[in-house]
Order: C-alpha cells, then structure tokens, then sequence
C-alpha cells in the first residue's frame, strides 16, 4: 500500500501519516530501554551503566543509518510526489545495495576497534569488560539495522507507515522477550541483552527487504528498470551525506560529553543512561513528527504543491507542541518512578538523584526542542541541507563547549544546564531559516 500526501485535507492527511510513525518509535524505542531496563533489574548497577556506557558509541554507527535513511527517503519521497514510479524502484534498489556493501565493511571496522573505542571515551574499569562486550556484539548486527532502517524509510517514502509499524511491533516485542528469556533463564548478563537486540534486529530486518521487494513490484512500471544507477546514488548522497555528517557529529559531541560524565563514576553513569533512554523516548518520539512533514513536504515539493507545505509545517507544530507538554508534564511529576523502573531495589540513591536532575532540567524545553524538529523537517523535504546542517552543529557545539564549562561550577549538574541552552537557540535558528525557505517558496506558486 502506497499514499500520496499531495492530495487531501492537509491536517487529516499528515495525522493518518504521523500516528503510525509514533506509535512505531514507542516500539521502536523498546529496543534500547529494555536493553537498559533488563540490565538494571535483573543483572545490576554496574550492567546498567556498561549498557549506557556503550551508547554514545552505538550511536555512531546508528548515524550512518539514520542519515543515509534521510538521503534515500527524501529523494524516492521527491519521485513518488512526482509519479516517477520507474526511478522510484531504482533508487530503492541502489540504496540497499550502497547500504548493504556499506553496512559490511563498517561492522568489521566497528568489532575490531571495540575495545579502543571504549578506551577513548575513558569507560570506568569495573565496567569496562561487559560495555566492550556489549557494543561488539550490537555492532556485529549493524548491517541488520542498517538495511531495516533505509527499507523502514523507503515505506514511509511511498506514504506506508504502517507497514514499518508492523515490523516495529514485531521486533521490539520480540527483542523483549528474548532479553528476558536470555537473561532471566540462561542468566548470560550483558552479552544477553547484546544478542536479543541482534537476534530481533536481524530478523525483522530480512523481513522487511522482503517486503519492500514485493511492494515496489506493484507499483505501475511496464518497462525494466534499473537495479543501480549512479546518478540517483550521487543524488541521494548530496542529501544523506550532509545528514550522515551531521547525525555522527552529533555522536562524536555525545562521546565527549559521555567521557566527562564517565569522570564523576559509575554511580552518576548509571543514573545519566536511565534519564537519558527516557530522554531519547522522547526525542525519538517528537522526531516521528518532524519525520512525517519531512516525507509530506517532500512530496509536495515533488509535486510542486507548494502551498501546502506551509500548511504541514503549521500541523506539524501544532502536533509537536501538545506531544512535548504530556511528555514535559510526565517527566516532571513522575521521574523518580520511571528512573526506578531501571534499578534494582537496592540502587545507590546518587544514581536516582543524577538521573532525577537531568529530567527535571531537560523536561521543560520538550516544546522547544519540537518545534525545532519539525522546522527541519520542512529544511530536509526540500533538499536544504545545508540550513538543517548549521543548526545541528550549533545546538552540538554549544551543547559540547557548555558541559566543559558548567561541570567545574555546578558538578555534573552543570552538564544537564547545556541542553536547554542549545536547544533552544537552535529552534530560533530554524525557524529564521524556515522564514527565508518559506518566502523562496512563495516565490515559486507567484
């Protein structure tokens, strides 16, 4: 099944698309806190923070699926809007093929530089053994993830969001079940969190290409097409590239920040990795939003419809706004239950009291933070890579610079002060930037 969001009341068209695309990031976001919250419950403490440890790390091999799914899913979303059906099937086939040769060679480099990179980021020592262990194992199944993500970002590109729903469902139950079974029943620890998320990661992702595969044959093609073209790889690659580059120094800054967090001990990284899984539920979440007027504006812009892209964007903030205020209010009236929802019983209380800062200080600027992402949304749709690269980099860089500078003062409290502070200046950076996009826009329908 296909959708074209060119057509419609704007309002009930970019709902049906988005709800799917949250209901699916809460599934999707089961991968990592049951990971977390299997370790703290039934392994311990210092599993937790191996667990959360390892993060920054994982999250930059997930950048380069996260950012060559942007490039893929803004192009084929360009195509579709266009009724280009014969040069949409090309460039699915060639994104899968890039990404499974990319895929490949990034997993050999990830599990050989394991330990060093644990190394770097100066992981406590009492820790070290179960977080090498865990990023090895997760890192052997990034081709996995790799393939899932472009085939999840090539059904939202075609207006399927259920489909990539199904599959989320699937695999995130699936991965909590088997974290449960492998940990509770053959107590393997760590290394059994690390192959559940493996297992399910792997299966759902042959599952999907398998899908995609029948999908793109029932699209309206008489003539052989193309399964690899270089033209529309280039094409792809001026989009996924800038995003790829943007998404992995947004990691790099993560791994700077977790290796002055790993500074103040175990106690306050395990309390960091449970407020920030939360944190990321959210984010994850309000970023399904700016997701879906990414692929609405990208078929627009393809169909030259470009009156309604205006109007997806005032939807879009309008849906960003009320999700952050439930999430605001959530975090803020229940932290310590949900950070407790990680731990052991018997959990040292300054784990809590780390964990319970950073919620009560990033929490309030959900808003902000999703406004901001639909606004990029608008900047991917369109192509404008390079607006949506300078305010990442901005909100990264004072993020970095500000926890280096807070820390000496505040402790580690002054790490959790950075967020809102870049984040918010961010926002009005994209909304200037969606201003100037909007008038070139109007240009163009004038």
């Amino acid at each position: 099944m296909t959708y074209d969001l060119t057509k419609g009341k704007v309002n009930r068209v970019l709902l049906k698309f988005t709800i799917p695309l949250f209901i699916s990031v809460i599934f999707q976001q089961m991968y990592s806190m049951a990971d977390s919250l299997i370790a703290g419950r039934f392994v311990g403490e210092d599993a937790l923070a191996a667990v959360g440890a390892s993060y920054p790390i994982t999250n930059i091999f997930n950048a380069v699926a996260i950012g060559c799914n942007v490039g893929c899913s803004v192009v084929i979303s360009q195509l579709f809007g266009a009724k280009d059906y014969k040069r949409v099937k090309t460039a699915a086939s060639t994104s899968l093929i890039f990404c499974l040769v990319l895929g490949g060679v990034l997993t050999a480099l990830g599990i050989a530089l394991t330990p060093s990179l644990m190394r770097a980021i100066d992981t406590p020592e009492n820790i070290f053994n179960e977080s090498a262990l865990y990023l090895a194992i997760y890192v052997g199944g990034f081709t996995f993830l790799f393939i899932y993500n472009i085939a999840n970002g090539i059904f939202n590109s075609l207006g399927d969001s259920k489909t990539s729903l199904y599959f989320l469902i699937f695999s995130s139950v699936f991965n909590v079940v088997l974290d449960y079974v492998l940990v509770v029943f053959f107590n393997m620890g760590v290394g059994g969190v690390a192959w559940a998320t493996f297992i399910a990661q792997g299966i759902a992702g042959v599952l999907s290409v398998i899908t995609l595969l029948k999908r793109l044959k029932t699209l309206p093609v008489t003539e052989k097409t193309e399964m690899f073209s270089f033209e529309l790889l280039k094409r792809i690659a001026r989009i996924s590239i800038p995003s790829v580059l943007q998404q992995s120094f947004v990691s790099v800054g993560n791994v700077f920040i977790q290796k002055l967090i790993n500074g103040f001990g175990s106690y306050v990284v395990a309390g960091f990795a449970a407020a920030f899984k939360l944190n990321m539920f959210t984010i994850n979440a309000l970023c399904t939003i700016g997701n879906g007027v990414s692929s609405f504006t990208a078929q627009n812009y393809g169909a030259k419809k470009y009156n309604r892209i205006k109007e997806g964007m005032k939807w879009g903030s309008v849906f960003s706004i009320i999700a952050g205020c439930i999430f605001a209010v959530t975090y803020l009236a229940f932290n310590e239950q949900l950070l407790r929802l990680f731990m052991e019983k018997s959990v040292n209380e300054e784990t809590v009291v780390s964990g319970m800062a950073f919620l009560k200080t990033v929490s309030p600027f959900f808003c902000f933070i999703g406004l901001k992402l639909v606004f990029d949304g608008v900047l991917k749709g369109t192509g404008s890579m390079k607006l949506f690269m300078v305010v990442t980099f901005t909100d990264l860089i004072l993020r970095v610079i500000l926890a280096f500078v807070f820390a000496p003062i505040w402790g580690y409290e002054g790490i959790w002060y950075s967020w809102p502070v870049g984040w918010t200046t961010a926002t009005v950076l994209s909304l200037i930037f969606y201003k100037g996009l909007s008038k070139k826009l109007k240009e163009k329908t004038e």
